[in-house]
């Protein structure tokens, strides 16, 4: 691994805000010299984003992801001759949109297996546009899994040192409920060991979150801590895993941004989104683990209401990239405080 890695960085749907908060936050300061950028996407988008942002930057074409040195004067974008004349309309679903942005995350992930880059970041992509284009895939983790055959890949989101790593995401409640078993739960806690050890932390201190108001209160309210989870748990102390719980879901957080876990692990969708996003909206990003690279992305979608109007904002996107530098160099969330 580099000290300067190379981040593939996603383009988005080119009718949303992706190529607008891509070309600002690599341009900002705080990512100065810090990685070897790479765009993909189409010189076109980018140009066209550079004008809509007034950024005066110089653009330079790549056939290939060789290294570069970095400079703060040039943006460099791979070659991806198959979209660049269109003109892509902004604010609409649109057919080119979504094929031209599942291209891109396709050829990111495709450039990570090769190990041609460090990581990717990626802007947001909508998964209307994708269905239009007839991709099969919903969203990014269907491309990631079926290029890498992953079997089990889940996402953290984040906020600062706010870290909650969902054992599912996109459920309805009741099938989220019934998903927190011994096995799922343990899985989750060896997963999440896992890449924390990955990423420069040595005993990382895991907090798992309560399914059930105040923890069930002795079996009061459910049954499911005493049944699945707390099993779990004990059996991951038994592999010497530093973890805790279940918390009550009502103060756990708060334990989390205070210090006292690196990470917790939470049991659906909107227990780990809410607290993140009141915590930090803006600062939100997203990390999957699970995949043999590192991948993180902005935390929102692709704004078709602003797309085009210079009014988007980058924060998430360069708290996004910055996560990726530090993981590909295993320095643990260094970047994102």
């Amino acid at each position: 691994m580099t000290t300067i890695p190379k981040i593939a960085i996603t383009l988005g749907d080119p009718s949303g805000i992706g190529p607008e908060i891509v070309v600002k936050a690599i341009t900002h300061p705080s990512l100065e010299k810090t990685s070897q950028k790479i765009i993909i996407g189409t010189t076109r988008q980018v140009i066209k984003a550079l004008q809509l942002a007034g950024i005066e930057k110089e653009v330079q074409t790549l056939k290939y992801p060789t290294n570069t040195e970095e400079t703060d004067d040039v943006i460099r974008v791979l070659e991806c001759p198959e979209y660049e004349e269109k003109d892509f309309l902004y604010g609409k679903h649109i057919k080119e949109s979504g094929a031209a942005s599942h291209f891109w995350v396709e050829r990111a992930t495709k450039l990570c297996i090769e190990k041609s880059v460090d990581a990717m970041v990626t802007a947001p992509v909508n998964k209307v546009s994708w269905k239009i284009a007839g991709s099969k895939d919903t969203g990014h983790l269907e491309v990631f899994k079926r290029l890498t055959s992953s079997d089990y890949v889940a996402t953290m989101l984040l906020s600062d040192n706010l870290r909650c790593m969902h054992l599912s995401t996109h459920k309805p409640l009741s099938d989220a409920c019934e998903y927190v078993t011994k096995e799922n739960v343990l899985r989750a806690i060896e997963l999440t060991y896992k890449h924390f050890v990955e990423w420069g932390f040595e005993n990382p201190k895991i907090g798992v979150a309560a399914l059930n108001p105040h923890a069930s209160d002795n079996g009061i309210i459910g049954n499911t801590e005493a049944e699945e989870i707390t099993p779990a748990i004990n059996a991951a102390k038994l592999l010497n895993i530093n973890v805790s719980g279940p918390h009550p879901a009502d103060s756990v957080f708060n334990q989390g941004i205070n210090g006292k876990y690196d990470v917790i692990i939470v049991m659906y969708h909107d227990q780990g989104h809410i607290p993140v996003k009141v915590f930090g909206l803006e600062r939100s990003i997203t990390v999957n683990l699970g995949l043999p690279f590192i991948r993180t992305s902005v935390d929102h979608g692709t704004a078709f209401d602003i797309a085009g109007k210079n009014k988007a904002d980058e924060t998430s996107m360069i708290e996004a990239i910055k996560l990726s530098i530090s993981l590909a160099n295993c320095q643990g969330f260094e970047g994102t405080k």
